[in-house]
This record gives C-alpha cells, sequence and structure tokens, in this order.
C-alpha cells in the first residue's frame, strides 16, 4: 500500500472521479447494472480510507456520499429534462441504498481502526513517568501519626519563616485637619 498522502479534497474528487468513471464504464457494458456500482463503490470506500492522510480521516466518509451520487448520474435511468434527471438519481440512490450505507459504514470503520491505532502509536512513543512523591494514593492524604509522617529528605528541607518582631499598639494620633478635630466648632461672624 503507498503512503497515506489524500487530503480531504483530494479524497473527495479521487472517489467521485473514479466513480464517475467505472459508471460511465458500467453503462457501456452492463447497461448500468447497480450491482457493479455498489462493488465499485465499496472498493473506492476502503481505498480512500486506507490512502486518505491522518488528519482528514473524518472526510472520508462524510464525502464518499456525495461521490456516490455524483458517479450515478450516468447510471440513471430517468426522463428527459432536469426532473426526469434528479427522478433518476433519486431512484438510483433508493435502489442502491444498501450499498451505499455498506460502503459508507466500511471506509468510516476502518478510518476509525486507523485513528485509534495512531493513538495507540503515538502513547507507545511517550516516555513513561513516575510520580516522585511515594505511591500514587498516598500523596494526597494527610499523615495520621507523627511516627507515620514521612521524614523529609536530605535535599528536601522544609521551608522555615522567619520571626516577624512584634509590633506595640501605640495610641492613634488626634486629626490634624480642623474639620476633624473635636475642638469646639468657630462661630461665624454676624
Amino acid at each position: 500500500m503507498p503512503a497515506a498522502k489524500l487530503t480531504g479534497l483530494g479524497c473527495w474528487l479521487l472517489a467521485t472521479l473514479a466513480l464517475l468513471a467505472f459508471a460511465f464504464v458500467d453503462r457501456l457494458l452492463f447497461g448500468g447494472a447497480p450491482t457493479a456500482y455498489g462493488v465499485c463503490y465499496l472498493l473506492v470506500g476502503i481505498g480512500a480510507a486506507l490512502w486518505i492522510r491522518p488528519y482528514d480521516l473524518i472526510c472520508a466518509p462524510v464525502t464518499l456520499p456525495i461521490a456516490f451520487a455524483l458517479g450515478a448520474l450516468p447510471i440513471q435511468h430517468g426522463g428527459d429534462g432536469f426532473e426526469g434527471l434528479l427522478m433518476g438519481l433519486f431512484t438510483v440512490l433508493a435502489l442502491n441504498a444498501g450499498w451505499l450505507y455498506t460502503g459508507t459504514l466500511v471506509c468510516a470503520l476502518l478510518a476509525i481502526l486507523r485513528r485509534a491505532l495512531l493513538i495507540a502509536r503515538r502513547r507507545a512513543s511517550r516516555p513513561v513517568s513516575r510520580p516522585q512523591s511515594g505511591p500514587r494514593g498516598q500523596r494526597n492524604r494527610p499523615p495520621s501519626r507523627a511516627a507515620d509522617r514521612p521524614r523529609p529528605r536530605p535535599g528536601n528541607r522544609p521551608r522555615q519563616v522567619a520571626r516577624q518582631p512584634e509590633r506595640r499598639a501605640q495610641p492613634s494620633r488626634p486629626p490634624q485637619s480642623p474639620h476633624c478635630s473635636e475642638a469646639e466648632p468657630a462661630r461665624s461672624r454676624p
């Protein structure tokens, strides 16, 4: 298998072109047989899920039904005009719903499987780190007795806080502002 290199848009474009080409061949050789078109859609769905890049994995199962509908244009047997084209396309979609759902489901399952493998690979490549302060359960629990308390390690001495000098309470000074003084208010002039 080649490396996954398709973007979401590239996956949709490749699926649409492949289904359109096969639909023209199907109409010429088999008269527009829906089973042949459904098998081709299933194969295109598997290829899209395997060749899309990991970042765009969600795009493969989303864009494939659109490609199915556009690719089904050559094998529809509707009447003339736009209404006939739409009726023929809806008929093909309704009669091939089993192929449409199966191909989309297979593509989605393969995309989910690829995503799970990618996540597992990333987790396996990470280094394992262990907690530095004992077993997991003892980290958040306070010790019950002084004898059970862990002794500090030589490099981790507890922090000591310097004692603050005691302050004596000093009486507050009287306010300096005349508006706030306790003296008798001055009389205003008559």
